[in-house]
């Protein structure tokens, strides 16, 4: 298995050979690396949202979109097929760098996470990785600065020259769909933080409507939060018991928070708007199944809510 960067920078290679297709553009910074605007300054599309959740993943998963329905409106799904999930999903695809440099703050993601390797969800994994050059994601709607480049060279061990960023803010096609397309993900380190053994997860699947692009970055966190928390449908391989799948099952899922039940909008103007102060265990897909290998049983928990995925898409 080649390492998550190198996969990554292939993905970027074949968007930036198809930029005007994929209606992105490329900058490079002052003072060593390069820019991707994948819905910044330009439109962006479906397909360079296709690429920037598989750079996410460290090109360890397939990422399709199919055909799919909400309360009896067509909607498109976006899936999430890895063979490898917590190495794509928690080694790269995990939102765990918050990335503040002056006036500049970004989340991060991607394979440069696997390089830096400062978050405690690496102790979990135990999982490193050693790359000359290094592919992140950024959430945020400025373009990051030569100090913001500089910062994460640094903390990666790398030349300015060895960083490639890709951006799209929240309220943008491109960027709405990597965020969705973290159904599996959010599964995986809901059952990190339940301190499940995810040595036993082989394979996963999982789904998540695409929700229309919102007029604002703060609205569009509300629709892309509900697309996880009441549409997004996962399915777990793993291998070992079934006692203790039975007994994480019902915390799994997003309905095992007291703060589940309304738009997520509506739930995060409770909290003035503080992510930290919203329930953690709201954060993970509606449903969540377990398929085991070993036994043949199948555990599923939790269940989709067509209705309040509907309320925050269109009301």
């Amino acid at each position: 298995m080649t390492s998550l960067n190198a996969n990554a920078l292939e993905i970027v290679e074949s968007l930036l050979a198809r930029a005007e297709e994929r209606k992105v553009a490329i900058h490079a910074i002052e003072g060593g690396g390069r820019f991707i605007d994948c819905g910044i300054k330009v439109r962006g599309g479906l397909l360079a949202g296709l690429d920037l959740a598989r750079v996410c993943l460290g090109g360890l998963a397939d990422v399709s979109i199919l055909a799919g329905e909400v309360a009896g409106r067509t909607v498109p799904l976006i899936q999430v097929v890895t063979d490898h999930p917590v190495q794509a999903c928690l080694a790269s695809q995990y939102a765990g760098w918050a990335i503040s440099e002056g006036k500049y703050f970004a989340m991060g993601s991607g394979p440069m996470r696997a390089i830096r390797r400062k978050e405690p969800i690496f102790d979990v994994i135990g999982f490193h990785e050693e790359a000359g050059e290094v592919v992140g994601v950024l959430e945020t709607r400025k373009a990051p600065t030569a100090a913001v480049v500089a910062k994460i060279a640094a903390e990666c061990g790398v030349a300015p020259s060895a960083v490639t960023l890709l951006a799209a803010p929240t309220a943008s096609l491109a960027g709405g769909l990597q965020i969705v397309a973290r159904s599996v993900e959010t599964a995986l380190h809901k059952l990190a933080e339940l301190k499940f053994d995810l040595d036993r997860i082989d394979s996963a699947h999982g789904t998540a409507p695409l929700p229309p692009v919102a007029r604002d970055d703060l609205a569009a966190i509300g629709r892309t939060n509900d697309a996880i928390l009441y549409g997004a449908r996962v399915t777990l391989y793993v291998a070992g018991d079934d006692d203790a799948i039975a007994d994480v099952g019902p915390r799994v899922p997003s309905s095992a928070s007291h703060d589940f039940g309304e738009p997520f909008a509506a739930i995060f103007a409770r909290y003035n708007n503080d992510f930290y102060a919203v329930d953690p265990h709201l954060f993970s897909p509606a449903e969540v199944v377990f398929q085991n290998l070993e036994t043949g049983r199948t555990h599923a928990f939790g269940s989709p809510k067509p209705e309040i995925v509907a309320r925050s898409f269109w009301d």
